[in-house]
């Protein structure tokens, strides 16, 4: 079995047996407890095991759950290559596509890639950045990897909580950190925020055509994946969820699309359906911070023009912006 067909075949064993999966695939699953994975997680690699020390964890360890694939199973890209906007031959028009913005370069990472491998490890002159997304969630968030304790490395845990990625840092003392809760959960991290950067989630063709001198991430990455398609088109097109979440609200669709937006004291969900389909700007204050958001009807993204500074913001399904921020808000029409 090659490796694409190795965690395609992983990803399907992931999905509940309420939704219809081959016999032969649902014979194969085959989870942990919640008990066992207490046990299998409190173990610290020095005494010989392969999980992460929870003892501390800022989260319900009883709701961290195995994802399927193993520790790095998902592997994180560290310094990768990129490529003109020209080379990029690989890439289509409505291909999505992470774009970040650092010191007057902009650069773009594909979701076709970035749904293999979760976390690309990247620096923009000498910024050095972390740019995530969490296919589960449909959530893509940028760091600053200079975190509290120095400058870290981030690669996937093969854990979630609330169905969302917890990410790990290379160090002696590892530490978990959640994607969307942006901030330590477990280890010498626990509790510390992650700085995050301004991005926008887009098309390629949108990208491009804002950035003509864009940079963007190169498909030989060195791992033998088919970025031509994705694992998780069946998902997207399901309600349903993969893996428990709570809390669960259901004043927008569990997987609508929405910009969250926050500071310190404030959160603020921005859903599609709050522009009535049509492409337009919207001007939203949260507490004494304004920004100003942007809808492309035809691409169907939602991206920040422009915001005061003490904001931030991701991209992501609104069933995992709730679950991390129930005290949102929700703009509507």
């Amino acid at each position: 079995m090659g490796i694409q067909s190795g965690l395609t075949r992983s990803l399907l064993l992931l999905i509940p047996l309420t939704i219809a999966v081959p016999w032969s695939l649902q014979r194969h699953v085959d989870r942990p407890t919640s008990d066992q994975l207490v046990v299998q997680s409190v173990q610290l690699r020095g005494q010989g095991g392969i999980g992460f020390d929870l003892r501390q964890a800022t989260i319900p360890v009883q709701e961290i759950r195995s994802g399927g694939p193993p520790k790095d199973g998902i592997p994180s890209l560290s310094n990768p290559t990129m490529i003109s906007a020209a080379e990029a031959t690989y890439l289509r028009a409505g291909d999505r596509v992470i774009g970040v913005e650092s010191g007057g370069e902009s650069r773009a990472y594909p979701l076709a890639i970035l749904n293999y491998h979760e976390i690309i490890n990247d620096r923009i002159g000498e910024l050095p950045i972390a740019v995530t997304y969490c296919p589960l969630c449909d959530s893509a968030v940028v760091f600053d990897r200079r975190t509290p304790l120095g400058e870290r490395e981030f690669g996937v845990s093969g854990l979630l909580y609330n169905s969302n990625v917890l990410m790990y840092d290379r160090s002696n003392m590892e530490s978990l950190w959640s994607q969307v809760k942006g901030e330590g959960v477990s280890g010498p991290g626990a509790g510390m925020k992650l700085t995050v950067l301004p991005m926008e989630l887009t098309t390629w063709a949108a990208w491009q055509a804002r950035n003509p001198n864009t940079t963007v991430l190169s498909s030989e990455t060195g791992h033998r994946r088919n970025y031509q398609g994705s694992p998780y088109t069946r998902y997207f097109k399901q309600t349903q969820l993969m893996f428990p979440v709570k809390p669960i609200n259901n004043a927008l669709p569990l997987k609508e699309s929405v910009l969250g937006v926050w500071d310190d004291a404030n959160a603020l969900a921005i859903p599609i359906s709050a522009f009535g389909g049509k492409s337009t700007e919207i001007e939203q204050s949260l507490g004494s911070k304004k920004l100003t958001v942007a809808f492309d009807a035809n691409d169907q993204t939602i991206r920040v023009v422009k915001a005061d500074a003490g904001l931030q913001w991701m991209n992501t399904f609104w069933f995992a912006w709730h679950a991390f921020r129930p005290e949102t808000e929700i703009v509507s029409r």
